[in-house]
């Protein structure tokens, strides 16, 4: 790394993503250097040419994987200012459906990427501070049908969130995550695409509507940015009050 040149750099774990990418064409428009990293090879290569970044193959649930990206990250030419980790996924079952094999991969996907990047984060971004922002879920605080496994990650991360940025506080580490409702991507096609389940999720949700991938993004990119800079240990719901509010019957 170039300790004079202080541009800024971001990692995107999850990148090809609808959030994920996204958020890399809002942070390198800022002229930040942005490496994109996931496991979806062709569509890495087209979205690092896109915003003339920096490509990573990973699977996040490999810790290795993850610290390698991070070392990649900064070795570019600047000064790396924060971490994302949008890798998630879906499982909508109740308890006793769910294999051990699925919830060990929905800890690992989510509650397990999430610690990872937080320990590696936490190791490139001791001495320069940053910031790290995590996925959540408004199914992490409210009881939802058949989401108990990844109620169950997503609860976890936002423990995680807490006590890692009391930990790193002094080292001016800030830990944050948002907490979505439904979003508009290829992760909840199968929801969104379902006339019967689209209706029951939005009349769960007091707006109305489904969330946009650039209303996440924009979050997120405030959380990265200075604006945020005496914020930490938040998990901010961006879910059209799903969360916290009680959606008006036939109103």
């Amino acid at each position: 790394m170039n300790d004079s040149d202080d541009t800024p750099i971001y990692l995107i774990l999850g990148a090809t993503g609808a959030v994920g990418s996204t958020l890399a064409r809002r942070l390198s428009a800022r002229g930040a250097h942005v490496v994109v990293a996931g496991r979806q090879v062709e569509a890495l290569e087209a979205l690092a040419d896109e915003i003339a970044g920096v490509p990573f193959e990973l699977d996040a649930r490999d810790f290795d994987q993850i610290a390698e990206a991070f070392d990649q990250a900064k070795g570019l030419p600047g000064t790396l200012r924060g971490a994302v980790n949008c890798v998630g996924s879906i499982l909508l079952k109740p308890a006793h459906l769910t294999t051990a094999a699925e919830f060990g991969e929905t800890i690992a996907t989510n509650l397990g990427s999430a610690f990872a990047t937080v320990r590696s984060a936490a190791r490139a971004m001791r001495r320069s501070g940053g910031s790290v922002v995590l996925i959540s879920s408004a199914a992490a605080s409210i009881g939802l049908a058949n989401h108990e496994a990844i109620a169950a990650a997503k609860a976890g991360i936002e423990g995680l969130v807490r006590s890692a940025a009391t930990t790193y506080a002094h080292a001016g580490i800030r830990v944050n995550a948002v907490a979505p409702g439904l979003v508009n991507s290829a992760m909840s096609r199968r929801i969104i695409d379902n006339p019967q389940a689209l209706e029951t999720s939005l009349a769960l949700h007091p707006l109305g509507r489904v969330g946009r991938p650039e209303e996440v993004a924009s979050l997120i990119d405030w959380f990265l940015g200075p604006d945020a800079d005496w914020v930490t240990g938040q998990v901010w719901g961006i879910d059209g009050g799903l969360a916290t509010l009680k959606a008006r019957q036939n109103a």
